[in-house]
């Protein structure tokens, strides 16, 4: 079964094709957690503005560190149970909860826009990678579920949204630093990486 949840450690890397482990070894100074820290940090922003804790979040994909964190930070959250979110809807019909989000899993999916449908919250956040004209879409050969089948536009996510009965309230763009060398990584500290939006019906 699928166990979809929020993109692992290697996919952090975005295009750069490097895994968690490499990035650890030459960077002594433990660059991926400065990456994460500053994603944890750039989310729980956007939630606090527009969801303040304590809020109840239903978190699309399995329990993982991000959720952890704004737990630690005042939220109750509930997670899907790992089905696959293209073909099974019925974890996200809940009107039980603040806000559903969703952070970096719909790429995932092969049609995201069913899920985004079904929802019955009436507060979605989210996140996507955006696509990056330099780079080919993140894809891990030795893994089925660690593949980014859509990466988006700005414009194509509001599309999908909208046809999803969802109103835009905020986007925001993020770059995803690097810190190894080379013409790549000019781009990447420059080029945002992920759209994050809040909407709301």
């Amino acid at each position: 079964m699928l166990r979809f949840g929020s993109s692992p450690p290697n996919a952090l890397a975005g295009d750069s094709g490097l895994t968690a482990f490499s990035i650890f070894a030459a960077n002594p100074n433990n660059d991926m957690q400065k990456i994460l820290d500053k994603r944890y940090k750039s989310t729980l922003a956007l939630l606090q503005k527009h969801i303040p804790a304590p809020a109840t979040l239903l978190d699309l994909g399995i329990d993982n560190p991000l959720s952890a964190y704004l737990r630690d930070q005042g939220y109750t959250v509930i997670n899907t149970g790992g089905e696959d979110l293209d073909l099974v809807f019925a974890s996200v019909k809940r009107s039980d909860v603040d806000a559903v989000t969703a952070f970096e899993i719909l790429e995932h999916l092969v049609a995201p826009f069913n899920v985004l449908n079904a929802i019955d919250a009436k507060m979605l956040v989210a996140t996507v990678p955006m696509r990056l004209w330099y780079a080919r879409a993140y894809w891990n050969d030795n893994d089925p579920w660690d593949r980014h089948f859509h990466e988006f536009e700005d414009r194509q996510f509001d599309m999908l949204l909208e046809k999803a009965r969802w109103k835009l309230v905020e986007r925001q763009k993020w770059i995803s630093p690097s810190y190894k060398l080379g013409f790549r990584t000019i781009l990447r500290n420059i080029t945002p990486r992920y759209y994050a939006v809040v909407a709301k019906r």
